[in-house]
């Protein structure tokens, strides 16, 4: 397996391992010769790992290449969520105070580089951070109350760190790059406690509030004890055992830190926090589809230095996504090349890379709803009126914001679309996904991927009924009962 490290500037990393190459992230951006790379590990040492900068997508992509990253996205978006990074704490407190019980002051500061700190006595401690987080290059920083707490944890550039550590930090290094392995109560008598998570006044909810009606009421027949629960109550998920989510899914709000929870204590979920993070990113779902050879629309990655070529590419009009859009959000269409060049600019303030497609206007959009790999209704979502996509938010009049759709029997979808439906599915393993497929002369086209589709009473309903509602509850089960 290739070794890659990737940083932000090669010249500055000095470091001799055989059989392992340092490379910037520009290149393993945007180098087709490492898009097309199988199987690879890839060291991310980018200096930012903010959300949507370089070092971001450098995990982002190396997931979807089907490359095995440290750190992986997991670990980028927990080191900034306070709630998930106590969660994590917690687990070794004991550790935190027999380590630190003989420091005097009132704060301590413990770099570790690589799972390890300088000084020996702090090699345990450091372990446990970073099987934790698995960010290379981590400071945390402790003060003392009644005892010893962690103030913060953040990911550090090899500029942020002092000169006296260096030698130490490209010791731990080689030895690092040099190993083979790296290490990554009931409230009723019901039988299992469900909670449904819902984000009271959710512009574009998932599910409408007869369709949690609905679900609350077959989970009881099943016999789920169900409480619909709101982003206030991160702190109570832990007394139940599986979770549904039912609110708008990004990796910044609450959903992803609720589905992250619940995946660390074991509880039953749909959707898992990988389906948030890859979905929830336009980035990921081009390279991933790309790489799997599901066919789409003429599409390309787009960054500061590639603008001038894109055009040629896709043609105009060319629609623009920003890398988390939803239900339209963030979606926009140029129709000329000024116009083009203007929300480039703008978009890409905001992401170092963004996604350019061809225009490929239809009549209606098929939404196939894919559960554990398994088609469990399809529908024809058709454009907002007037309008070129399936929402739209400008419209003047609410009945006019989204497009009518009908629900089809499964067997009545065209082969070619069911196929590509179900292969694109794949990509993303187990869950609840609903995958949006144009037909453009006679050629299925696949839009995009959705983690948490739409499971709205009088739609998707609109054909199996209550079979839809029943067949999500028995997957939550189901996890339930493996585990």
């Amino acid at each position: 397996m290739k070794k890659l490290i990737v940083v932000s500037h090669p010249e500055k990393w000095k470091i001799a391992v055989d059989n392992i190459a340092v490379i910037s992230s520009q290149d393993y951006l945007m180098n087709p010769v490492y898009s097309n790379l199988k199987k690879a590990r890839v060291f991310n040492l980018c200096k930012d790992y903010s959300y949507q900068s370089k070092g971001y997508y450098v995990s982002l992509l190396a997931e979807a290449r089907d490359h095995r990253a440290i750190p992986t996205v997991k670990n980028i978006v927990d080191l900034r969520e306070p709630k998930l990074v106590k969660i994590i704490a917690d687990d070794f407190d004991d550790l935190i105070q027999k380590s630190l019980k003989n420091i005097k002051s009132q704060e301590f500061t413990l770099s570790v580089y690589f799972g390890q700190n300088v000084a020996q006595k702090y090699k345990e401690l450091s372990t446990m951070f970073f099987r934790s987080f698995q960010i290379p290059f981590l400071r945390v920083k402790f003060n003392f109350t009644t005892k010893w707490n962690i103030k913060n944890i953040h990911a550090i550039s090899e500029s942020e760190i002092p000169e006296e550590h260096k030698e130490s930090m490209f010791e731990f290094a080689s030895d690092y790059f040099a190993k083979k392995r790296y290490d990554t109560a009931k409230s009723t008598s019901a039988e299992y406690d469900l909670a449904i998570l819902v984000q009271p006044g959710d512009t574009a909810p998932p599910s409408n509030a007869k369709a949690i009606k609905k679900f609350t009421e077959l989970a009881e027949k099943m016999n789920f004890y169900v409480e619909v629960i709101t982003p206030k109550d991160l702190s109570r998920l832990s007394s139940f055992d599986a979770l549904f989510i039912r609110q708008s899914t990004e990796v910044n709000n609450e959903a992803y830190a609720f589905a992250r929870k619940a995946q660390q204590e074991e509880i039953a979920i749909i959707d898992y926090p990988g389906a948030i993070l890859k979905c929830c990113n336009k980035v990921f779902m081009a390279e991933a589809l790309q790489n799997a050879n599901i066919p789409t629309p003429k599409t390309v990655i787009v960054d500061k230095y590639n603008t001038g070529e894109v055009l040629k590419f896709t043609g105009l009009p060319c629609v623009l996504k920003s890398p988390d859009s939803t239900f339209s959000f963030g979606v926009k269409k140029a129709k000329t090349e000024e116009e083009f060049k203007e929300l480039v600019t703008s978009m890409l303030k905001k992401s170092d890379l963004i996604i350019a497609q061809e225009f490929t206007p239809s009549e209606y959009d098929w939404r196939i709803g894919i559960l554990d790999n398994e088609p469990i209704y399809a529908c024809r979502y058709y454009m907002a009126k007037g309008h070129w996509q399936i929402y739209n938010w400008n419209a003047s009049k609410k009945n006019d914001q989204d497009g009518n759709a009908d629900c089809l029997p499964i067997e009545k979808v065209p082969k070619k679309v069911m196929e590509v439906a179900l292969k694109s599915a794949k990509i993303m393993g187990l869950g609840l996904y609903g995958i949006d497929v144009k037909v453009v002369n006679g050629k299925p086209l696949v839009i995009e991927i959705n983690d948490n589709p739409n499971i709205d009473a009088g739609v998707e309903d609109g054909y199996y009924g209550d079979e839809i509602y029943i067949k999500i509850l028995s997957a939550l089960k189901n996890r339930l009962e493996k585990k």
